[in-house]
């Protein structure tokens, strides 16, 4: 189970927005590009203030709005037209670039350990690359759980509104972030497993 799984239901509540953007003209990529620039600004205020209470309540609104941009642009794309190969790049590469200036300033905290962050981004990257390498081998590209893209802006939104408040310290965050790295490890297995069953299924492979 994943958050994913709820993301039709997302975009139903977004369609409006999405066709709204199309009569104006605005591109399923240029709404990519926002996402990405947006994940920039609010990773680089939380570093530069040292992890102040303000940008840490930024980082789940900055994750709402790029969850929902992320829906958009897809719309964009499918509903109306604008799929092209530049758009699959900025894509998959705007989600991990994303994630990692987002998550990566959670290193100056003084009460979460740096090593965590940076093997829990490390993790995030190489469960989205093995997401991809599933349409290499004749699958379908792969977002199972237990800790997708949206499960981890969910984990990270909390973890920061309780930083935030005050009310979660040492050792917790760091509880919270090596739990991540194990469900992030059952991730990368997940969409491994079923990518090769699929493409079995098919007959695009050989074991």
């Amino acid at each position: 189970m994943t958050i994913y799984e709820l993301k039709k239901s997302f975009q139903h509540i977004l369609r409006p927005i999405s066709n709204r953007l199309a009569k104006c003209g605005v591109t399923a990529n240029q709404v990519t590009i926002s996402a990405l620039l947006l994940s920039c600004a609010c990773g680089a205020f939380m570093y530069l203030s040292n992890g102040s209470t303000i940008s840490l309540l930024l980082v789940p609104v900055v994750l709402f709005i790029r969850m929902a941009l992320n829906a958009i642009d897809g719309m964009l794309a499918r509903e109306h037209n604008m799929a092209s190969s530049l758009g699959a790049v900025l894509n998959e590469l705007g989600d991990v670039i994303s994630d990692s200036l987002l998550y990566l300033p959670f290193c100056v905290i003084k009460d979460i350990s740096q090593s965590a962050v940076v093997i829990v981004v490390l993790l995030a990257v190489l469960s989205e690359m093995t997401g991809v390498i599933a349409i290499q081998i004749g699958a379908a590209r792969r977002y199972d759980g237990p800790m997708g893209k949206s499960d981890r802006a969910f984990v990270f939104s909390c973890l920061a509104i309780m930083l935030a408040a005050g009310v979660i310290y040492n050792p917790w965050p760091d509880i919270v972030l090596w739990s991540m790295s194990l469900l992030l490890t059952a991730t990368i297995v997940n969409r491994s497993r079923h990518a090769l069953a699929e493409a079995a299924a098919k007959g695009k492979i050989n074991f």
